[in-house]
């Protein structure tokens, strides 16, 4: 009777929505993207759960969408990326109702770097640019220049972004051309300027410039600025330019999936991020600059005045979106392969 009696109190909960489990809202996005506190106060806003899986390239996320890894309600794809889902079809449009927080707060001055202005197929989750960082104390008067690196004082002692669109486009910025050129005979021109680089570099670098910079191991870096303000958390004397001749810049983007299960739940949380006081927290934590307006006056003063953070309106006009080449990609492979096989 025990028993019996035990059964019906759990039935009788389960009914009564006790028993139900949380809405589970699941992310798919870059490595230590958000943090941590942000997500846990938006579980606790909206009573759900969020779980986040991550990836190291676009390539990576692609394919494993593409392979069926599906099952995720918000992915943070790059710009130049997009088209690719876009063509796929493999992204749905954003309900803009659903979204006041976006609407009130986005930075307009970034309409122009993103992939669809009208912030319908995609949410701008961060910007920034590819640029050059060296120690300001001992080499006061460079130049913010891509020739640095024909500069004799870092032979040996630079390193490049071991990213073909990143590099390639810094070389076609330096030649005066368009960092999205399909011309062959730009991308030739420009394949011969990074060859010209590539003797004078200890060698192409991603990740571990950052440490090498503190260290003094590496004298003058291809680098991205999110990284750079990170480095100037442990040494202040690192500082990063922007090139006079133009510059990459990047978005990565919030998208949700065709295929995802919890639409609602991820406008809540793309709205969630673009409140002033969240935003400001998360790009306090991430490095990055959010394109959230009202975020801004809410940052540390070391940040607000921080160029990496927000370039001026010069700079930023200097700077070019990636964007997605087509059928000229392969164009950029082929310059690409040249350089790796050269010594």
């Amino acid at each position: 009777m025990r028993a019996i009696g035990t059964l019906a109190v759990l039935a009788l909960l389960f009914l009564n929505g006790c028993g139900t489990s949380k809405e589970v809202l699941h992310i798919y996005t870059w490595s230590d993207y958000i943090k941590p506190e942000t997500i846990a106060a938006f579980e606790k806003q909206y009573h759900c759960e969020v779980t986040v899986d991550t990836f190291d390239c676009n390539e990576t996320m692609y394919t494993k969408l593409r392979a069926g890894g599906n099952g995720y309600d918000l992915i943070f794809p790059s710009t130049f990326f997009l088209q690719m889902l876009v063509d796929a079809n493999m992204i749905q449009p954003f309900n803009l109702d659903l979204l006041p927080n976006v609407r009130k707060n986005f930075d307009a001055r970034f309409r122009g770097k993103i992939y669809d202005p009208s912030l319908t197929l995609a949410i701008p989750y961060t910007i920034f640019y590819t640029g050059l960082a060296y120690n300001k104390k001992q080499f006061p008067d460079c130049v913010p220049s891509w020739s640095l690196y024909l500069d004799p004082r870092f032979s040996g002692r630079a390193t490049l972004i071991g990213d073909m669109r990143m590099t390639l486009g810094a070389a076609l910025k330096a030649l005066g051309y368009s960092l999205n050129s399909t011309s062959e005979e730009e991308l030739q021109d420009a394949c011969a300027l990074v060859l010209k680089w590539k003797k004078q570099i200890s060698r192409f670098e991603n990740e571990a410039y950052k440490t090498g910079l503190a260290s003094d191991e590496f004298k003058l870096c291809m680098a991205y600025s999110g990284d750079i303000a990170q480095v100037q958390e442990e040494s202040p004397d690192i500082t990063f330019i922007y090139p006079k001749e133009g510059f990459p810049c990047s978005c990565d983007e919030m998208c949700i999936p065709t295929d995802a299960q919890h639409v609602e739940l991820a406008h809540r949380f793309v709205d969630f991020l673009y409140q002033p006081e969240q935003a400001a927290e998360n790009i306090a934590y991430i490095g990055f600059c959010m394109p959230v307006r009202a975020a801004y006056p809410l940052l540390p003063e070391a940040k607000r005045n921080n160029p990496i953070f927000f370039p001026s309106d010069a700079d930023l006009q200097r700077a070019e979106p990636i964007r997605h080449l087509g059928s000229a990609l392969g164009l950029y492979i082929r310059m690409w392969d040249v350089i790796k096989a050269k010594d």
